[in-house]
């Protein structure tokens, strides 16, 4: 007689699921704000013509949290967890792609979550 395998609910496993950014390790997910997936930067790259330019107007590297102005002057309040404020300082020129989540700086691209 075999015993009956306990088989975890999908709502149990979402539930259980965090990122190991959240203990201070590379991420581990490609929700957004995490890390930047392959197939969403090359989306990204695909839409050139969906890129804003925008500068950053304020960075907290403690809290990932980002606010960047683009050049007609919308505030774009984003989060990440990977990095992007500490290499996005204050003042820093930026590229944002709105539809695919994805912030430039420089050469140097990350997935960001609208906050």
């Amino acid at each position: 007689m075999s015993t009956p395998l306990h088989r975890l609910s999908p709502l149990e496993v979402t539930e259980r699921a965090a990122c190991m950014c959240d203990h201070g390790d590379v991420c581990s997910s490609f929700t957004p704000g995490h890390a930047l997936h392959l197939i969403q930067a090359r989306l990204a790259s695909a839409t050139s013509s969906e890129w804003v330019d925008g500068i950053v107007e304020s960075a907290d590297a403690v809290s990932g949290d980002l606010i960047v102005r683009d050049l007609d002057g919308t505030a774009h309040a984003l989060w990440n967890g990977s990095g992007a404020a500490l290499e996005a300082a204050a003042g820093t020129p930026v590229a944002l792609h709105l539809r695919y989540h994805v912030l430039a700086v420089g050469r140097v691209q990350f997935n960001v979550a609208s906050v």
